[in-house]
Parts: structure tokens; sequence; C-alpha cells
């Protein structure tokens, strides 16, 4: 019996669920000629042992691999290779800045529009450079795919320099499109000036009650500085006061302002402050919160929402990668209106 245990590769630092590491290493296996038909797997017991996983994991790994008409069992005797002629399912690196709610949508959006036309390595580089550059590093040829969510703090600059350098023809970028890249490449993107100029545009309206707008934009964050030239922009052009701060923690609240948040964690303290100071929202003090959740529909009788369409961008770059596009598609753009404003 070959040793499946050089062959099927369990890495603790991906994000792709066990089972699939282990039916993406026999694929591959298979690829590389590796595998041959008619060998036996290791039983559902041994394999579990000798990978240190549950039997449910292999179970769901084997079942994967049924689903790809590429093993078979018979009663009493276990599984074996039973088809190495199928189709070859595209291997895929997804590479997530950060792992969230927002991001959860992406990607479930992602590998239910791929089904089982691809083979995802998923993971996250918590918008680090060195991490970023490690998980590229050795990797590119392995995969058909190179799918990214462009995201760094520091050394963006060198980020880009190696984006730049991956093969065109692999790479889709997802969420950002930064400038200065060459060649001929997909993605899906949020316009972010455009999208919360428009956005407060259809707020208008209701911002009227208002006389000041303040964005909360932390220091040393990811988020597009092209958010705040779209803010800049709308306020100029429809005579708003406004700010620009950096954090809520030091914030006085005065009625008659509108508070822009991008991380939920100063949507939390806003709330706090506007429950302690006896302030009533959407009369007293606005809220516009980034990124639409379910919770927000709740939180005050409803927190009014700009969001892009995450589910839609996870299916878009999904039908990049089926489709081979080098297309450039800006993502839609969402209000949705509520009570705290």
């Amino acid at each position: 019996m070959k040793n499946y245990l050089k062959i099927i590769n369990i890495d603790e630092y991906s994000i792709t669920p066990k089972y699939l590491q282990i039916s993406n290493s026999i694929l591959r296996g298979i690829e590389e000629q590796k595998i041959e038909k008619d060998d036996i797997l290791p039983s559902i017991n041994d394999l579990s042992i000798a990978l240190e996983v549950s039997r449910a994991t292999i179970e769901r790994a084997y079942k994967e691999l049924k689903k790809h008409d590429v093993i078979k069992s018979v009663a009493g005797k276990g599984y074996f290779i039973s088809n190495t002629s199928f189709n070859q399912p595209v291997k895929v690196l997804l590479l997530f800045n950060k792992l969230s709610s927002h991001k959860k949508i992406i990607y479930d959006a992602f590998a239910e529009t791929l089904g089982t036309n691809a083979a995802i390595d998923f993971y996250i580089y918590n918008n680090d450079f060195n991490v970023f550059k490690k998980l590229l590093s050795g990797n590119i040829e392995h995969y058909s795919k190179l799918i990214i969510i462009p995201h760094f703090i520091e050394n963006p600059e060198n980020a880009l320099t190696i984006i730049d350098s991956l093969p065109k023809e692999k790479l889709i970028l997802m969420d950002k499109l930064p400038e200065g890249l060459s060649g001929n490449f997909a993605a899906v993107y949020e316009d972010f000036e455009r999208d919360i100029y428009f956005a407060l545009e259809e707020l208008l309206e209701r911002l009227g009650k208002y006389h000041t707008i303040k964005i909360i934009f932390p220091d040393n964050s990811y988020h597009s500085k092209e958010i705040l030239k779209g803010f800049l922009n709308f306020c100029g052009q429809y005579a708003f006061d406004y700010d620009i701060i950096h954090h809520v923690k030091n914030e006085s609240l005065q009625p008659g302002t509108v508070y822009i948040n991008l991380m939920e964690d100063d949507l939390v303290e806003l709330i706090q402050k506007l429950i302690l100071g006896n302030l009533k929202i959407g009369e007293d003090i606005g809220v516009i919160s980034y990124n639409e959740t379910p919770l927000k529909k709740i939180i005050l009788n409803g927190i009014t929402t700009i969001s892009t369409d995450f589910k839609q961008m996870g299916k878009k770059a999904a039908e990049m990668v089926l489709t081979s596009s080098k297309e450039h598609a800006a993502n839609p753009f969402r209000v949705t209106v509520r009570n705290s404003l």
C-alpha cells in the first residue's frame, strides 16, 4: 500500500476545512501520478489515526471524492481509486486579509458558485505583509488561479510589487483595485470614492435635518483613503459641516450630527455614548454604518447601512475563475435606510 502520509498534506494555518484539504491532496496525487487507478485507500479508521483527525473528517473527505467520481467502496474491502480520467478541478489559492462576517459571506458565495469545479486552498494573512509574502512564496505554480483581497496597513508598496509580479492570467483581485498594477488581469472591486458619494446623495433628504457629518476613520486603517475623498466631495457639494475623527472615545456627541462608522467597535462605542447621554438616535444624532449585517436590522430599531454586496462579490469572482475572464467589474453598492437616520 502507498504511503499516503507523504501524499496527503494538512496545513494547520489554512482556513480550508481539513476534509477538503485531504480530498484535494488525493486529487493532486492522482494528477501527479503518485496515485493510480485501483489503488486501495487507507480505511477511515486508519487514516483518522494517522492524520490525527476525526473519523467524520475522513468520511467527509471520501464523500467529496465520491462526488468527483474518483473513488468507490466495496463492502468488507474498503475504498479504492476507481477513476483517474476525470475533469480536474481548478486549483485556487484564496487569500483574505482577515476573517469577518462579511468575508464569510464572500467565501460562502464564492465556494457555492464554484461547487465541485474548483479545489480551494484558503488562507488569512491578517493584513500582515510578511505572512502574505510567505503564503505566496513557492506556491504559485501549484495553482491555476490566485484570488487576493489586497488590504495592507504596513508595506503596501512592497505588497503591490509582489502582486504585480504574479502571472496576470492567474490573478483575480477582490474588494480593492490598487492603482499602478500592470498587465491584463481580472478584478471585482469596490469603487470607494464613488460609492460613498452616491450613497450619501441617496440619503440627502434625511441628512437635511442635520448640520454636521462626521466620519470615524481609524488611524492606521487598511480602509481605502478613497472613502475620504468621496466623503469630502459630498460635504463640499452640499454644504455640510464635516469632520474626520479617528476614534469615538473622546468625542462629545452634539445634537444635529451624523456619524459614519467603518469599524464595528466604533459603532458599539457610539451607541453606548448615545444611551448614556440620553440622546435619541435618528433625531438628535444620526448614524450610518458601513457593511450590512443581520444585527443592524435590530439594534435601536434599525441602523442605516451603506454596503457593498458581499454575496455578489464572491459569486462574480467565482464566475471569473470559471470563465477565465479578465474583466474589471465594480461591485454593486447598496443603501438600506432605517430609523438611525
